[in-house]
């Protein structure tokens, strides 16, 4: 898919043909001036909008093209707003209003009555953000030139909202077993995630994967492992007497990379409990794959499965990474309170501050040989953890701004891949938010894309979204957590 952004303008025929050439013009400038701004997807400009044939006709051809991420809709001049109805009813594409004009400052000396016709979004805008309210149109709505970078990364924010949304409604996962026997929170309704979001889910049992994988060839697997020693740092005994179980590794990547390619999947889970004829947990195979962009969720989890891929898509290009990710234990004290992320095997090296290092260690669970995993510490820097859990009635988001931090001392007896981070605003807030909020243990850390992108994935789902950032306290977080059940229960269909 070659992601693109149709820019619409919309003006009226009143204003003759010569003015509605320097219409196209200063859209076509401001155009470019966007694409010049490094946005994640392709401007695409359409011809000026002046009659609701046009206007609808447009947004069907929106919905019809698969490049096609969302539209961004601009009044250069006054667009009576009747015409719009049937195209933004017609809309099924997310929508960003750009509320801005040509110039960027005001000709004092010369401006005259021909000037003030042609430059009037302060008025065309306000005419086409009343007809969006009136409808009740889901978009974003940004204010500001287009020279301003400002503008441009709300605009790069949404866009990677598209494209996520845009990956998301074309998902296919593969489960590999069920979930996590007596476990609440890693079930879901897979018809509502269809319905709601567009992904199919359904499961595959695991020996039908362990039949790909036994077919592996072994000079598949020779090239695999002389790529691992030329990517990772590896542990001596993996190319001394524990090779075997290297190259068992090695295997299971192919044979679950070439399942889930022949079968068109972008997404998959697991579950130690339901392994068939598999000799390992898969670990490293796991991480591999995440690293390329596709989702996982450990013990069955589905809905952090598909929420990995789709924050991968978003952030796509930006060189920050996004994992699989489970709060795993809390440091109370001395110095600042935090918390240790990681999870039995499966954290993507995409986030790692270093060379990753290839080891081999045992495991207490899941009654396997001992896995191969990569081990590494998660890269400083700012981030979001997020986690997706079913109400019964909807989906919510829960999210938290973090910032990832390098651990306290070396970790030499912890053989997993990890994060610590200090969640905002505090520890104590941040886990009674959260828990208020019946969040997920299972998470994705992200540091690809931030709040302002999940806040317009949520609009374009119409997915309730709970953040905790530094102005959050737990007073206003459950009055929040309370009208928001009101809201979603009212605003359901009938």
């Amino acid at each position: 898919m070659n992601p693109q952004i149709w820019f619409l303008t919309g003006s009226q025929h009143l204003y003759g043909p010569e003015t509605l050439q320097q219409v196209a013009d200063q859209s076509a400038e401001i155009q470019r001036t966007l694409a010049a701004g490094g946005l994640p997807a392709e401007i695409v400009g359409r011809p000026v909008l002046t009659d609701s044939g046009a206007i609808k006709q447009v947004m069907l051809d929106a919905n019809a093209d698969r490049n096609c991420i969302g539209v961004i809709a601009w009044m250069h001049t006054f667009s009576p707003a009747k015409m719009w109805i049937g195209g933004l009813d017609a809309l099924r594409k997310p929508l960003l209003h750009l509320h801005t004009q040509h110039h960027r400052s005001l000709p004092w000396a010369t401006i005259d009555m021909d000037f003030m016709n042609l430059n009037q979004a302060a008025h065309g805008d306000r005419e086409f953000g009343y007809i969006q309210a009136r409808l009740g149109v889901p978009r974003k709505v940004v204010a500001g030139h287009v020279a301003d970078p400002t503008v441009v990364k709300r605009i790069d924010a949404w866009s990677r909202a598209a494209i996520g949304l845009q990956h998301l409604r074309s998902l296919r996962v593969a489960r590999f077993g069920d979930n996590m026997r007596d476990v609440a929170v890693t079930e879901g309704d897979k018809v509502e995630a269809e319905l709601r979001f567009g992904v199919s889910v359904n499961t595959y049992g695991v020996n039908d994967l362990v039949a790909v994988v036994d077919q592996v060839p072994d000079a598949e697997i020779d090239k695999l492992i002389a790529e691992y020693r030329d990517v990772f740092e590896i542990a001596p005994e993996l190319l001394g007497d524990r090779l075997d179980a290297f190259r068992y590794a090695a295997r299971i990547e192919a044979g679950l990379r070439r399942f889930l390619t022949d079968g068109g999947f972008g997404a998959f889970t697991t579950n130690f409990e339901d392994l068939g004829g598999l000799r390992q947990l898969p670990g490293l195979a796991v991480q591999r794959l995440m690293a390329d962009g596709y989702g996982f969720g450990g013990e069955g989890d589905w809905k952090t499965s598909v929420l990995v891929a789709t924050v991968k898509a978003m952030g796509a290009g930006t060189g920050r990474g996004t994992s699989f990710m489970e709060d795993y234990t809390y440091h109370f004290g001395p110095g600042e309170p935090k918390i240790l992320g990681a999870h039995m095997l499966e954290v993507c090296p995409s986030i790692a501050s270093a060379k990753p290092r290839a080891e081999i260690h045992p495991l207490g669970i899941g009654g396997r040989e001992d896995p191969v995993r990569l081990v590494f510490d998660a890269a400083p820097g700012p981030a979001v953890v997020m986690g997706m859990a079913d109400m019964g009635d909807r989906f919510r988001l829960v999210a938290n701004e973090i910032e990832v931090i390098p651990p306290d001392e070396p970790l030499p007896n912890l053989p997993v891949a990890r994060a610590v981070w200090k969640p905002a605003p505090s520890l104590s807030t941040s886990a009674e938010c959260w828990i208020t909020a019946g969040g997920p243990h299972h998470t994705v850390l992200t540091q690809a894309v931030g709040a302002e992108t999940l806040r317009d994935f949520a609009e374009m789902a119409q997915t309730e979204l709970l953040l905790i950032d530094e102005r959050t306290t737990p007073a206003d977080f459950s009055d929040r957590v309370r009208w928001n059940q009101a809201y979603f229960r009212l605003a359901r269909p009938l």
